[in-house]
Formats: C-alpha cells, sequence, structure tokens
C-alpha cells in the first residue's frame, strides 16, 4: 500500500470530545506530505463491544477493514484503541480461514467482503515507521529546545504485543523517540507505562482519579512542564481531571495536557491557534512563552 495516502479512521470519541487531536494531526501530516482520504462509511471500530458482543465487533471491525480494502489504502487512526481492534480483528480474520468465512457471510449483506489486503495503523506507527524519524525531523524549523516534557502512552497503544507489536509494552521507546525529535527532553519518571485510570471511571471515579493524581505526582516530581499523550481517552483523564485532582487532594500542578501533535506541531512552526491550543483545559500559556523565546 502506498505510504504517502492514507485513509482516516477519527473513531467516536475525537471528532465530539479531543478535536484538537484531530486538527494538529492534519496539519503535522499535511506538512510530512501525508494525504489523508475521508470515508464517511467507517463505523465504530466495535472495541466497545467487546467482550459483551464478540462478534459484533469482530462485524463492525470487519466491515472498515473491508470498506479499506476497496479503497485500496491502509487505514491510519489517531485512537489506540481503534487501532487495537482494527489490528486484532484483521489478523484474526487473516489467520482463522473459518471465522473469516462466519463473518463474511454477514459482510455479504452489505455487499463486502473481508480479503485481508491491507493494514491499521495508529499515527505514532506511521510516524516511526512509514514516515520515518529523519523526515519528522527534517520537519523541526524551530526545535524546543527549552522544553522539558513527560510522555503518557497509555494502555492501549502498548498491549497486547502481540497484536500491536511495534513497540516493547514494559520499556517503550517510539514516543519518546517522537518527542525527542522535537528538540524536546523527554524526562523519565516513576511508573511511566501505568494506566491513566479512566477505564475505571463508570466503576469508581474516585479510584480513577487517585490513578491520575498517582501519574502526575510523579510527573511533577520531575519537573516536567507538560505532559503529552497520544490517546483522546488518557488526555480527556488527565486534561478535563487535573483541576478537579487539584481540588480534592489538595495538591497543585499546573501541567499543561497536550496531544503529540501539538507538540510536533510548534516544532513545526504551526501557531497554537492553528494546533487547536485552546481547546485545553489546563493553561499552556507558559510553554508557549518558552517556544516563543520568553522565560
Amino acid at each position: 500500500m502506498s505510504k504517502g495516502k492514507y485513509l482516516i479512521f477519527l473513531g467516536c470519541a475525537i471528532p465530539y470530545r479531543v478535536s484538537a487531536f484531530e486538527v494538529s494531526a492534519r496539519k503535522v501530516l499535511a506538512k510530512l506530505g501525508v494525504e489523508l482520504v475521508e470515508m464517511p462509511e467507517f463505523n465504530c471500530c466495535g472495541l466497545p463491544l467487546d467482550p459483551v458482543s464478540h462478534e459484533a465487533m469482530l462485524i463492525l471491525a470487519a466491515k472498515n477493514l473491508a470498506l479499506a480494502e476497496q479503497k485500496g489504502l491502509d487505514i491510519i487512526t489517531l485512537c489506540p484503541g481503534c487501532a487495537g481492534t482494527l489490528k486484532k480483528v484483521n489478523r484474526m480474520l487473516k489467520e482463522d480461514d473459518a471465522l473469516r468465512h462466519k463473518i463474511n457471510q454477514h459482510l455479504k449483506e452489505a455487499g463486502l467482503e473481508f480479503k485481508g489486503i491491507i493494514e491499521a495503523k495508529h499515527l505514532m506507527q506511521v510516524l516511526i515507521e512509514d514516515i520515518g524519524l529523519e523526515r519528522v525531523k527534517d520537519a523541526v524549523v524551530k526545535p524546543l529546545m527549552t522544553l522539558s516534557v513527560a510522555e503518557h502512552n497509555g494502555c492501549h497503544i502498548l498491549r497486547p504485543k502481540e497484536f500491536i507489536g511495534f513497540d516493547d509494552p514494559e520499556d517503550p521507546k517510539t514516543l519518546k523517540t517522537l518527542i525527542e525529535a522535537t528538540g524536546a527532553r523527554c524526562l523519565d519518571y516513576l511508573e511511566e507505562t501505568e494506566c491513566c485510570g479512566a477505564p475505571s471511571v463508570g466503576i469508581n471515579d474516585k479510584i480513577a482519579l487517585q490513578l491520575a493524581r498517582n501519574k502526575l505526582n510523579h510527573v511533577k516530581a520531575v519537573k516536567a512542564e507538560a505532559m503529552i499523550t497520544i490517546c483522546p481517552f488518557c488526555h480527556i483523564m488527565y486534561d478535563t481531571n487535573e483541576l478537579r485532582i487539584e481540588k480534592m487532594f489538595n495538591e497543585t500542578y499546573g501541567i499543561p495536557i497536550l496531544h503529540y501533535p501539538q507538540l510536533l506541531g510548534l516544532a513545526m512552526g504551526f501557531q497554537p491557534e492553528e494546533l487547536g491550543f485552546s481547546e485545553l483545559r489546563v493553561d499552556a500559556s507558559k510553554i508557549l512563552d518558552k517556544t516563543k523565546g520568553g522565560k
């Protein structure tokens, strides 16, 4: 498949809850020469239905993959959950003839057939594998040398390894490498790979907020000026709840939560308003002043 042209899969949450992720991703990918093709026919990836209705999840994901196959283009996603689901189902159907036949019987009703000829990749995987680190670095015109930040990968971008496969869940390197490509320093901190807590919100929000608080405390301890995320739900968990956590636990953070393409976009020379910085709930003016040469 072409490495410069992809069908963009936005999923359910990004267009409605974190549009800055989409806006900034489109900006940086365009500057890197990537063409994004719209596919309005895409439906939910299927993840929310698994394991309540495993077969329904398979059908939804397979429909998306079959639609992409009709276009002859790989899928790029911004959401790790969507990427993981599409990757998993793609592989399952490629390797299991009986399952593929069963799911294709359902797809046949919509005039579709899964053949297993395309791939689904997360933005981060496209940047590191298809575009390549050198091209990313070459696009940086305003290195963020004055910034020290912390990464947050989240869970779905790394696990399960047998389906995701492009980074080590116990010692991930990709996001850190991409952050450093902007010129910013990526700081190590305690329990970097721990969950943000978002999956627990609907069951016990106090546990979820405690998990987020623990992570913010570790990030604060190393004096990171921002946290960088690549998952919409992780971003929502921190950006939406940081002020709430400060009040609940009598903490003070002031740590803005940036989508990775917002950080990269700044290094590429885009203005904050072009990257959706106004959407952030935690004030990012201090780091924006530093990128402009302020102190």
